[in-house]
């Protein structure tokens, strides 16, 4: 994982690069890549996520969401990315580090989608191993909290590889798909010994 530079003052700040994928900030010219891969994924990403708005993907919710994602930065309350394959820098997904509570807390939620096409292809392992290595050693966070749907098989198996620990079942947690649903929740800390690279999923 290694930090470096891009264009924008936001992107010079908070720009990540892991094995064979890197991550940066939303940019303007990110839109259309962005909105096709979020419209091609929309029924495999559909189970796992809170209900899109009707104009969640127009050019002005866009414009929208940059704005706010600028400002969350800014504030030091999210970092969200998008994720890269580093060959073709084609777009393959996203990931962010959220809900930053600092004090006596010092932790951040992971959250993470991965589009349909690339889906079980490893990006999204490497993605995270890269962001929470950030995530620690450049924002010096303590914990890194996660929660997945308990049968979203392939997303409990990503944490577990990556160094998260299940720490329990919190009921009707997130709406998720219209619905109050239970997640389990991971965590990972600055501590924890770093995972074996062996094998990426």
């Amino acid at each position: 994982m290694a930090l470096f530079r891009l264009g924008t003052q936001t992107q010079n700040l908070h720009a990540i690069r892991g094995d064979g994928v890197f991550l940066r900030p939303l940019e303007p010219n990110d839109y259309l890549p962005w909105a096709a891969l979020r419209e091609r994924s929309r029924a495999f990403l559909t189970p796992w996520e809170p209900t899109w708005p009707a104009d969640d993907l127009t050019k002005t919710a866009f414009r929208r969401r940059l704005r706010r994602h600028g400002e969350e930065m800014e504030r030091d309350e999210a970092y969200p990315f998008l994720i890269f394959r580093e060959h073709d820098r084609v777009l393959v997904g996203g990931l962010t580090l959220g809900q930053v509570r600092r004090g006596v807390a010092q932790t951040v939620t992971l959250g993470y989608w991965m589009g349909a096409p690339f889906a079980g292809q490893g990006y999204m392992s490497r993605a995270v191993r890269a962001a929470t290595s950030y995530a620690f050693a450049n924002l010096r966070f303590h914990r890194i909290e996660a929660a997945c749907l308990p049968h979203n098989a392939r997303s409990i198996a990503l944490l577990e590889h990556n160094g998260f620990c299940n720490e329990g079942l919190a009921r009707s947690y997130l709406r998720i798909n219209g619905l109050w649903q239970d997640h389990l929740l991971f965590a990972r800390l600055d501590s924890d010994p770093a995972p074996s690279a062996r094998r990426i999923l």
